[in-house]
């Protein structure tokens, strides 16, 4: 499959312009800010406290922002034009997602910041969170090809949003409720279960297994992306 870098900077500055003119979407790069901040303020200093922030900059920056820009594609009819444009497949799915990577990397990295969280191993954990990125991009993208406007992109993602992003929550209610000990394999909380090996004296396992879930979880949900997709280039 040929890649064209000339092709992904297009689709990645379209992005850029279209993200930087909807206010209903750029400003919600802000949320996990704001709750770092008002975090680091109240004094926590626990791995769940630290990830709810992290977890939240995932759910509302990464995966939110990607599936309502899938949605505008779709709202203006421009999709359409570019899944029937000379571009590749790889050339419209990097170049839909290099914007938002970079942006999530960023937000993600200035809430660590504003939490005052200091890793005791920052690059597994720089390794984890990058896969993380990944797989949200990949959860908004495939949102996103459901949704048909910005409105109805931003109900479809909540659940969604809601889902992925309070993992950990639901896995500290599992001794009540024995069913939710499911959450434990959810990205999010694999990223907590990882932090707070890491924090110790880890073993080799401790690593492997939450960063090879989330992999998992990854190529997953790109595989069912990339047949939805396709799908709608016949539809």
């Amino acid at each position: 499959m040929n890649i064209s870098m000339t092709r992904i900077q297009a689709i990645f500055m379209k992005d850029y312009k279209e993200f930087s003119r909807n206010y209903a979407v750029s400003t919600m790069v802000l949320l996990p800010l704001i709750l770092a901040f008002v975090y680091n303020k109240s004094g926590v200093n626990s791995i769940n406290s630290y990830f709810l922030p992290i977890n939240s900059a995932f759910a509302v920056v990464t995966a939110y922002v990607q599936c309502c820009l899938i949605a505008e594609e779709k709202e203006k009819n421009t999709l359409r034009s570019l899944m029937l444009s000379p571009a590749s497949l790889a050339d419209i799915l990097i170049g839909k997602s290099l914007f938002v990577f970079i942006i999530s990397l960023f937000i993600v990295a200035l809430t660590i910041f504003l939490l005052g969280y200091n890793p005791a191993n920052i690059g597994i954990l720089t390794i984890a969170l990058v896969l993380s990125t990944v797989f949200y991009i990949a959860l908004g993208t495939l949102c996103g090809l459901f949704a048909k406007t910005i409105m109805e992109a931003s109900i479809i993602v909540l659940p969604v949003m809601f889902i992925f992003s309070f993992g950990p929550l639901a896995l500290s209610l599992s001794a009540a409720y024995p069913i939710l000990e499911v959450a434990e394999w959810l990205p999010s909380s694999q990223l907590v279960i990882l932090a707070e090996a890491l924090e110790s004296n880890f073993a080799t396992m401790d690593v492997l297994i939450p960063v090879a879930t989330i992999v998992i979880w990854s190529l997953l949900t790109w595989v069912v992306t990339g047949f939805i997709y396709k799908k709608r280039m016949v539809d």
